[in-house]
């Protein structure tokens, strides 16, 4: 007897093992997808409840970057501009859409701050600066406050890295223009003690020349659903491949047991 079972799986194991393959595959990648944006979410969660927590002063005990990390903090001593380290290639902090000219390149403004009442250095990103396309050279004019100074940012481990070409010849520029940050190449370059983290500091566009105007931080949920869609799609178009190419088979069956008479 002729039925569409037979069409579809008896007369087909190869093509049905290697489609059950093909769904198993993309729905078990789909739902490992779905559980990391779920994680991720979970750890937004977390950041977003730790800023809200009340500020950590740095100038009371030494912090650890477990301790600070997406922590508000405020520091209090004074600069020091001589040592400031110009972060090449870094794009305008936006966190509103629609702002102008978003893609401008520039430098983030890297400075150490010698905490008041102990000789610790916490570097703290400044913000960021326009750079001169013409001459690289040739600095943004930036103002550094003298004195003691209080500021307020957020603790992070670094600036972030860019992708850089080659490896520096050892020889330090001055200005001092480089691409990435190296907390522990600081610390052995100074023979300084200093927090293992840097402070971002926050605030609106000051006179000095900066702009701090950061945006919030992602984990790239958005990145796992869209992955999870991708590999549903492809189980999906793997079960209507094999069930049209079943159902075609079926039909053509059909027709030639018609023309015999069957």
């Amino acid at each position: 007897m002729f039925n569409i079972f037979d069409s579809l799986v008896t007369k087909r194991i190869v093509a049905t093992v290697s489609a059950l393959a093909v769904i198993a595959i993309g729905c078990a990648a789909g739902f490992w997808q779905l559980s990391r944006a779920h994680q991720k979410i979970a750890i937004a969660e977390s950041l977003a409840a730790r800023q809200k927590l009340p500020a950590l002063s740095l100038n009371t005990q030494a912090w650890t970057l477990e301790e600070v990390f997406q922590r508000r903090v405020v520091a209090r001593g004074h600069y020091i501009p001589g040592d400031s380290i110009w972060l090449d290639n870094r794009p305008r902090p936006v966190s509103k859409v629609g702002a102008d000219n978003p893609a401008q390149s520039g430098f983030y403004v890297m400075t150490p701050l010698k905490l008041e009442g102990s000789g610790t250095v916490l570097w703290v990103n400044r913000g960021w600066a326009p750079r001169n396309n013409d001459e690289r050279t040739q600095l943004p004019p930036v103002s550094t406050p003298d004195g003691v100074v209080l500021i307020e940012g957020m603790g992070l481990a670094g600036p972030g890295k860019v992708f850089e070409l080659g490896k520096e010849n050892g020889l330090l520029s001055n200005p001092r223009i480089e691409q990435n940050f190296d907390l522990a190449k600081e610390s052995s370059l100074h023979g300084w003690q200093q927090l293992p983290f840097i402070l971002q500091e926050s605030g609106h566009d000051g006179a000095d020349g900066l702009s701090r105007d950061w945006a919030p931080p992602t984990v790239g949920v958005d990145r796992h659903y869209a992955y999870a869609f991708q590999w549903f799609a492809l189980a999906f178009s793997g079960f209507l491949f094999w069930l049209f190419s079943g159902l075609r088979q079926y039909r053509i069956g059909l027709i030639k047991r018609e023309d015999k008479g069957e």
